[in-house]
């Protein structure tokens, strides 16, 4: 979130505070999710998988605790969970024109058809270049032959420069059909994204635009295309782009389109004025998969957009690492997310055995402790739950609950499904702290017309990110919440009748 709505949308955010923070507020630093060491981040930039290492270089300004600098910052990791925070890798540049590094993309060059490699491949970041002063935007390269620790810019850059003040954020994959680079980026204010081709990296050619379609009119931003793989055919994959949206009053908002794509251009198989939500909650944004994986699996992070409380020495993470497919339904093929495999098969060894496992538990029109012998104090877990909601209207949990000296619960997050209304809700309005989030969106909910009386959950607690996955991933919802340091107990709750908790499992991560 660099640009000019969103720039704006900060300063709305806060504008009410005079970031005086200094009070370091580790409760809310996320245990397993990406956090920067200190200072401003925002958008994932140029994920690329090099030689057994994921890189994650992201929007970070390396002097404040607020948006500005942008920069590009730079960590690595072997297993998603723990990063190794590195220098900034692209700087901005200060001189008579001003170049702030917004986002982009890395690509592994390994035939070196750029002519930048010395040594077999090399990174090639495609990258935005905002010049306020010149209050223009066009897009830039550049090397790196050390493995993404240090890049010099192209001598003849821009690349592509419209003249235009708002176009930005490439994605760029190789298409073996055409033997060429082909990059999707946005064009902010006409609602729509726009193909280039090119052999070397540095030459680009117009292909097509696609849209305004989806959400529109709306600020089009940080699109990626893929080619995704489809559930239970392992021969058959659509395309699919992905955009996230501002200027709308659905705030932070992801789309994706399922279609087809020739080389040149992009159809989609869907209505045009259908909209899929990417994620169900108030702050996903700017997400983009990571290049070069030597699997087959497709993983993509997103920037949480912050909420307008304040943390510090940090301000910004990101979401989970989610790997995507698609499902055939009635409907059509949609989006399946699912926590990558990497993260899920690795989640005995990151609880260290700290596990709580609770099989056929049965509640009637009442809550009940369910963590009450092994207690995880933290806030940082991973909860997997499968129920059934019998003769009751709603079940689910309760987390982040807090207790007065009555045994009064003072403080609750609330996770349920509405067998009535077949929706999920998560309900922060006792949530503690909610003047620290946004008050229009203390009730999040997803609509699940298909749903009956049997319900899979993931929930993914980290301090003070909340990731709730339905039904292995078939919808996603996102939030934050500020639990107070005493908010720590897990209830499982039936209303209206009984409930049956077929399955329940509690891996406490407060310390992976």
């Amino acid at each position: 979130m660099k640009k000019r709505f969103m720039f704006c949308l900060i300063a709305f955010l806060f504008s009410s505070l005079a970031f005086s923070q200094s009070l370091p507020t580790p409760q809310w630093r996320p245990v397993y999710h990406f956090t920067p060491e200190k200072n401003w981040t925002n958008d994932p930039n140029g994920l690329v998988y090099l030689n057994g290492v994921y890189h994650l270089f992201n929007q970070q300004n390396p002097y404040d605790n607020a948006w500005g600098h942008m920069s590009w910052g730079h960590a690595t990791s072997t297993d998603l969970i723990h990063w190794k925070h590195l220098p900034i890798a692209i700087p901005e540049v200060i001189d008579r024109d001003t170049t702030w590094i917004f986002s982009g993309c890395n690509v592994w060059d390994k035939n070196n058809t750029s002519g930048f490699c010395k040594h077999g491949g090399c990174l090639v970041a495609v990258y935005t270049a905002d010049q306020p002063n010149l209050k223009k935007e066009s897009q830039f390269i550049a090397y790196s032959n050390d493995g993404g620790t240090t890049y010099t810019n192209y001598e003849h850059n821009p690349v592509i420069d419209l003249h235009q003040k708002d176009f930005r954020d490439p994605n760029v994959f190789w298409y073996a059909p055409a033997s060429q680079w082909i990059m999707i980026v946005s064009m902010p204010s006409e609602n729509k994204v726009r193909f280039y081709g090119s052999p070397d990296l540095k030459n680009w050619n117009f292909l097509s635009d696609f849209g305004p379609q989806g959400l529109a009119p709306a600020v089009w931003e940080c699109p990626f295309l893929i080619q995704l793989p489809v559930e239970g055919n392992p021969t058959r994959e659509k395309w699919v782009i992905m955009n996230s949206v501002g200027g709308t009053r659905r705030g932070a908002f992801m789309q994706y389109f399922v279609g087809e794509f020739n080389g040149r251009e992009f159809s989609n198989d869907n209505p045009a004025d259908l909209i899929l939500p990417v994620d169900y909650g108030d702050c996903v944004y700017a997400a983009i998969p990571w290049n070069n994986l030597p699997g087959p699996d497709k993983t993509y992070i997103g920037w949480m957009v912050p909420n307008p409380q304040e943390t510090y020495p940090w301000r910004g993470q990101m979401s989970i690492p989610r790997d995507l497919s698609l499902k055939e339904t009635k409907e059509g093929l949609r989006l399946l997310q699912k926590p990558a495999a990497l993260i899920r098969n690795n989640l005995p060894g990151l609880s260290h055995h700290r596990v709580i496992e609770i099989k056929n538990l049965e509640i009637n029109n009442q809550e009940t402790n369910i963590d009450k012998q092994h207690k995880i104090p933290a806030n940082a877990y991973w909860l997997t739950a499968e129920f059934v909601v019998k003769s009751g209207t709603a079940a689910g949990f309760k987390i982040a609950q807090e207790n007065n000296r009555y045994n009064q619960v003072t403080a609750e997050t609330v996770i349920g499904y509405d067998k009535v209304n077949h929706r999920l809700y998560v309900d922060r309005t006792r949530s503690g702290n909610a003047k620290g989030m946004n008050q229009d969106r203390l009730l999040q909910t997803i609509d699940l017309p298909d749903a009956r009386d049997r319900i899979r959950l993931d929930i993914l607690l980290d301090k003070s990110s909340l990731e709730v996955f339905v039904n292995d991933g078939e919808k996603v919802l996102t939030t934050y919440i500020f639990p107070g340091a005493d908010a720590n107990a897990i209830s499982a709750f039936s209303a209206g009748g009984n409930a049956i908790f077929k399955s329940v499992k509690i891996w406490d991560l407060s310390t992976p």
